[in-house]
């Protein structure tokens, strides 16, 4: 016989049922099994990553040419008119480049623009360049924008 309480009517031993709730069938909706299912994420995954390089690769080519490569050195001759802007640019051996030259005010805005074709003596692979550009205001600072192969 099962051990009673104080009170003599309750057992003292309880049970655990180890079965899964019945649920009406079609009340709740599809039951799930418990995995997740991981397919449609990895495949959008793995259709992003390849759009991403793709787009790397593409904006690489279009903007990115190691080949070209300019330093601004300083500029000077600064007037109302003109700045003078010094630099170098790395090209292929005996290449030429295409640059976009800026000059802006102290408040950033743009007063002048131009741009230049510089080309290498004979095999050397870097140019020092002094170009003026002519300006609507006093500038306050040179930029070399972007050198790209000339064409």
């Amino acid at each position: 016989m099962a051990p009673t309480n104080s009170a003599g009517e309750v057992p003292l031993v309880s049970e655990t049922r180890a079965t899964a709730p019945v649920f009406p069938a079609g009340r709740y909706g599809r039951r799930r099994d418990g995995r997740r299912r991981l397919l449609l994420p990895a495949v959008l995954a793995v259709l992003v990553g390849i759009a991403a390089v793709f787009l790397v690769i593409r904006l690489y080519g279009q903007y990115g040419d190691p080949d070209y490569d300019a330093q601004i050195v300083g500029w000077s001759d600064v007037t109302d008119k003109q700045l003078t802007i010094r630099f170098t640019v790395r090209v292929p051996a005996g290449g030429s480049a295409t640059c976009g030259l800026r000059a802006r005010d102290y408040a950033g805005a743009e007063v002048g623009r131009r741009t230049v074709t510089v080309s290498a003596a004979g095999s050397a692979t870097t140019i020092d360049a002094s170009e003026v550009v002519p300006t609507t205001a006093k500038a306050a600072v040179g930029d070399v924008i972007r050198c790209a192969a000339a064409g």
